[in-house]
C-alpha cells in the first residue's frame, strides 16, 4: 500500500485549519485516515503548527511519500526528512 502525508482540511467557510494527516493516496483527501500527526492552523499566529515528531519521523522511516506542502512544513519545524535513523 502507497502512503502520503498530506493536509486534510476542516473548518468553516474562510476560516481553515488542517490536520496533517498518513493516508493511502488512491483515496480522496475527505476520506478515512491511517493515523493523524498533527495540525496547521494558518489563521493562528501563536499556535499555527503542531506535529509529533515521533510519530512523523516513524512514518518517513516506513517509506511514506511526503506532499510538497507538508515537506515545506516539516523543514520549517526543523524535522530531518532523511529515512536513516539519527
Amino acid at each position: 500500500m502507497s502512503t502520503t502525508m498530506r493536509l486534510k482540511r476542516f473548518g468553516s467557510k474562510k476560516r481553515p485549519y488542517y490536520r496533517v494527516v498518513v493516508m493511502d493516496n488512491r483515496r480522496a483527501s475527505t476520506s478515512i485516515t491511517i493515523d493523524e500527526v498533527g495540525t496547521y492552523q494558518p489563521l493562528n499566529p501563536t499556535e499555527q503548527v503542531k506535529l509529533d515528531a515521533a510519530k512523523v519521523k516513524s512514518w518517513i522511516q516506513k517509506g511514506v511519500t511526503v506532499s510538497p506542502t507538508v515537506k515545506d512544513l516539516l523543514n520549517s519545524q526543523g524535522i530531518n526528512l532523511s529515512r536513516k535513523e539519527d
